[in-house]
């Protein structure tokens, strides 16, 4: 599944919108670690968020985020609040 848009709502929080109509919020507060995340903690940085040609999101400095387990983790989000 292809991210359609995304955008950082406030510090580690994107907004992210897939092709098919899936959305939500995602809290990333706990998974900026590493050499190409570290740079994200800085809210500038973070706000530099897009999509690239291949519906991936991904910030200037070469982090990206695979849309697959974004997608599994707001569908599964949407299906918790359904119950």
């Amino acid at each position: 599944m292809r991210v359609q848009s995304v955008k950082a709502l406030r510090p580690y929080v994107l907004s992210v919108q897939f092709e098919d109509g899936t959305s939500g919020e995602i809290d990333l507060a706990d998974r900026l670690y590493g050499p190409v995340f570290e740079p994200l903690k800085s809210e500038t940085m973070f706000m530099k968020v897009a999509v690239d040609r291949f519906g991936a999101i991904y910030w200037p400095n070469g982090a990206d985020l695979a849309p697959d387990a974004l997608y599994d983790q707001l569908r599964h989000k949407g299906q918790k609040e359904l119950a």
